[in-house]
């Protein structure tokens, strides 16, 4: 049987990339445990660079998975946003920026891709594999691949939002956004946006959320205060904590009488918010134990 200590050195990186890939917490452990299966049933000494080898295992097991993930989501209720990751995200090595590869607006652009464009763009852009090894697994050439991964690139690179990568600024937007909307102060909170900002629900039909994206300031600062803005009024039970989200500050918005939470993600681009990505679908926060805030 391969080495359980080279497979444990990996597991962290086998996990970001699966995540990325997949955009999914539950397919990334999935993901992982399968290439541990694998792994086991494989001979001493048959992976010369376990690092590589496992790589590719996890990678061909998330495109797999991309294919049914897609079809899944054609009948999804409102838009579709990424599992977020609350807490620290594994990250490709010597990240020491806020990471963009992780950001939920940045992921739910990769949605837009193909499975083998953004595998391809991922591994390489992201990881620095070689075209030779992401051509096995996704079962293209070498050349083809790179024409993938450029395509995706150039699609990325139009449809990214505007975001600063400074961790401070980052956090300092969130926080003001927080006070205003909690202490129902519409200009204070408008004065956070961007007058360009999206907010984009993710519901998925299980509880009450915005089913089209919500465009501009003034729309979005008017929703988020009659949504999220409980602390001006007596009696409301909701609690706000500021946590990292997939890598950078984001708000964790609990309701323990109702029983409900919510996730938000940001985008900020020089001092102001450009995206809020809200997650409540309770389904894809399964993995975030409110108890533990």
């Amino acid at each position: 049987m391969a080495s359980l200590a080279d497979f444990e050195d990996h597991r962290q990186r086998l996990w970001a990339v699966a995540y990325r890939i997949t955009g999914s917490v539950a397919d990334a452990d999935d993901a992982v445990q399968e290439a541990w299966l694998r792994w086991q049933h494989l001979p001493d000494g048959e992976a010369v660079n376990p690092g590589a080898y496992l790589t590719t295992i996890v990678s061909r097991i998330c495109f797999d998975q991309l294919g049914s993930a897609r079809s899944r989501r054609e009948t999804y209720v409102g838009p579709w946003l990424p599992e977020p990751v609350v807490g620290d995200v594994p990250s490709p090595e010597d990240q020491v920026t806020l990471d963009e590869s992780v950001g939920i607006a940045l992921m739910a652009v990769l949605e837009r891709l193909t499975p083998a464009e953004r595998t391809a763009f991922i591994l390489h852009d992201v990881f620095s594999v070689p075209f030779g090894e992401i051509a096995e697994v996704v079962g293209r050439t070498p050349v083809s691949v790179r024409q993938l991964a450029a395509r995706a690139r150039k699609r990325v690179r139009a449809e990214a939002p505007r975001r600063s990568v400074d961790r401070d600024e980052h956090r300092r937007t969130v926080e003001a956004f927080l006070a205003a909307a909690m202490d129902g102060d519409l200009d204070a909170l408008m004065e956070t946006l961007d007058p360009e900002v999206i907010w984009v629900s993710d519901g998925g039909g299980k509880v009450s959320a915005a089913r089209r994206p919500l465009h501009g300031r003034e729309k979005v600062a008017r929703y988020a205060q009659g949504v999220y803005g409980y602390g001006a009024a007596e009696g409301r039970t909701l609690r706000a904590f500021v946590r990292d989200v997939n890598g950078a500050p984001g708000l964790i918005l609990t309701d323990p009488v109702r029983g409900r939470t919510s996730v938000l993600a940001f985008t900020v681009h020089e001092g102001r918010i450009t995206e809020v990505d809200a997650v409540a679908n309770p389904e894809k926060l399964r993995h975030v134990d409110p108890g533990t805030l």
